[in-house]
């Protein structure tokens, strides 16, 4: 058997279908007995749940987790780079913070007891991220609110420096290693209409 890690390429947004592809390309890898991963990570953000969901999900398997940024890693992105428990980047990448919004849909009415809840939500979350973030850094949580709402970006030398980055490394894994790409479903493109 391959001593070497299983290498997760997670170019995606951090959304339902790609979180739902890395947890279960893990699970099954694990069921063959692997206990070490690489998640290469390039993504502009997602869901909160999502992310917090996924960060919470791999820090709790008995498995090895490194990430490595190998482009830039966005937002929630940011959280599902904290589940490794060493994290790498590559020279030529940015981690970007920012904060959290709603969406509304159509005329939506809200009234204000909803609108509380909604920011309540909101304010939930934002606390949510940014412990998880302080926890990985030695950050206060006081530091990342105050980074998310400015929406800083940080080349990777920045995120060393800020204990986001354990390590700047051109290199994402050895040769002979299995890659799995998870990547968001490109929609096919539209079709001509029929003539009948």
């Amino acid at each position: 058997m391959s001593t070497k890690p299983v290498v997760i390429r997670f170019f995606a947004p951090v959304i339902d279908a790609t979180v739902n592809a890395l947890t279960s390309t893990i699970d099954q890898k694990m069921k063959q007995g692997i206990e070490d991963f690489i998640i290469l990570i390039s993504s502009p953000g997602g869901s909160v749940i999502h992310g917090l969901s996924a960060y919470n999900y791999l820090r709790g398997l008995p498995a090895s987790i490194t990430t490595h940024n190998f482009g830039s890693v966005d937002l929630i992105g940011i959280v599902l780079y904290c589940a490794g428990l060493q994290r790498l980047s590559v020279p030529q990448a940015r981690f970007l913070f920012g904060g959290v919004s709603a969406q509304f849909r159509g005329e939506q009415n809200l009234n204000e007891k909803l609108l509380e809840e909604r920011l309540k939500g909101l304010r939930i979350d934002v606390e949510n991220i940014a412990k998880v973030i302080a926890a990985n850094t030695g950050k206060s949580t006081k530091d990342v609110t105050d980074a998310m709402a400015e929406g800083i970006t940080l080349n990777p030398e920045e995120a060393k420096s800020w204990g986001l980055v354990h390590e700047v490394k051109s290199e994402l894994f050895e040769a002979g290693s299995e890659v799995i790409a998870i990547q968001a479903q490109q929609q096919p493109p539209p079709q001509p209409p029929r003539k009948v």
